[in-house]
């Protein structure tokens, strides 16, 4: 009998570690962007996946000097100008392709411009390009999964 419930142990551990790999490389979860100018933390963005896509929102601005933390979308058109970029969705629309995700959209806040996404999970860091067109012309961003 406790032949039997040993390969049973086995593949249940197995599983249980193959779930926790494949969870660690999902970019759902709490991320810490960086400015692009200076380098230095700016704010907290939340990925969470909603009707099968993922989408990422600011829940908080980061203190840091000539950047309020009360900071309102004032580039933005439409329903987003002038709305505070806490609790703004800033990334939206993306889905996984392969190790990548892409197929959305993203927002910087700074200028109200709206740029297709792509996104690949690395470790403890999501590499975030934004681009028109094609993905030649964009710029990266490298995020940290906050713990």
């Amino acid at each position: 009998m406790k032949r039997a419930v040993f390969p049973f142990a086995v593949l249940i551990l197995c599983l249980a570690a193959l779930a926790a790999h494949a969870a660690e490389f999902s970019p759902v979860g709490l991320w810490r962007t960086f400015d692009d100018e200076d380098g230095q933390a700016a704010s907290l963005v939340r990925i969470d996946t909603l009707d099968g896509m993922l989408e990422g929102r600011v829940v908080r601005i980061l203190p840091r000097p000539g950047h309020p933390l009360d900071a309102r979308c004032d580039e933005c058109s439409g329903a987003r100008k002038g709305q505070p970029v806490t609790g703004m969705v800033i990334l939206w629309g993306m889905k996984r392709d392969g190790d990548e995700y892409s197929g959305g959209q993203i927002l910087d806040p700074h200028n109200g411009r709206i740029y297709r996404c792509k996104m690949k999970v690395k470790s403890n860091t999501l590499e975030v390009r934004g681009y028109l067109g094609f993905s030649l012309f964009g710029r990266t961003q490298t995020w940290v999964r906050e713990p």
